[in-house]
């Protein structure tokens, strides 16, 4: 894949975010950053806005897309999905295996990330602190742990036996499970899970890209 032309990645250092740099990583994809400050409010720019309309990262363009044309794509979810299919890795061929790591990704673009970002809002950013809020949004998140935690004692990984698109998923937000108000120590499956994907070389790469898009330790020089 060494000539193929750099993927465009539109991306701020979040779990989101994180989500496709890590599986660029993992794939061998050649790739490009364009950061979006989302603190700035980059991403409600009209030129943002025509590749994610929904004005959120991520959001790619991939040039050598289906047919050999480009492609736009936003939300993480669906941006995991092409590569899984653009690459052959990470997202099962068989349908049986791909059915359960479908589950598994979407209970966490429709659970664990919203509810845990707004767990993150209404006790970290929040200006004013609603103990309804906060409870609710906590409580919810530690039964979403609960879930994760009784599927990966019976397995290694969330989809069963292999490492795949739904683990990259939900790898950013159970990395930040203190932020979330969360009690590791009762979730020792997700412990275990939690070390064994940070462990992982191509991870620690994509975690590495900041904000101006370059990894950690880079130079102009």
């Amino acid at each position: 894949m060494s000539d193929a032309k750099p993927i465009e990645v539109f991306y701020w250092p979040t779990p989101n975010g994180w989500k496709i740099t890590i599986m660029l990583e993992e794939c061998g994809l050649p790739y490009v950053v364009r950061p979006i400050h989302i603190g700035k409010g980059e991403q409600l720019t009209p030129d943002f806005l025509a590749i994610s309309p929904n004005n959120k990262i991520p959001a790619i363009i991939d040039p050598d897309g289906p047919d050999g044309a480009p492609i736009t794509i936003f939300e993480s979810g669906a941006i995991l999905r092409y590569f899984g299919e653009k690459t052959g890795l990470f997202y099962p061929r068989d349908l049986r295996a791909r059915v359960a790591v479908d589950e598994w990704l979407f209970w966490q673009v429709s659970g664990l990330g919203p509810m845990a970002g707004q767990a993150h809002h209404f006790r970290i950013y929040a200006p004013e602190k609603i103990p309804y809020a906060i409870d609710r949004f906590t409580a919810e998140v530690e039964r979403l742990y609960g879930v994760m935690d009784r599927r990966l004692s019976a397995h290694p990984y969330l989809a069963g036996e292999d490492y795949t698109i739904a683990d990259i998923a939900c790898f950013g937000w159970v990395k930040l499970w203190d932020r979330q108000g969360i009690d590791l120590a009762r979730f020792p499956a997700i412990g275990r899970w939690l070390a064994a994907i940070k462990a992982r070389p191509a991870v620690q790469r994509g975690l590495a890209v900041g904000s101006d898009g370059r990894k950690r330790g880079e130079s102009d020089g």
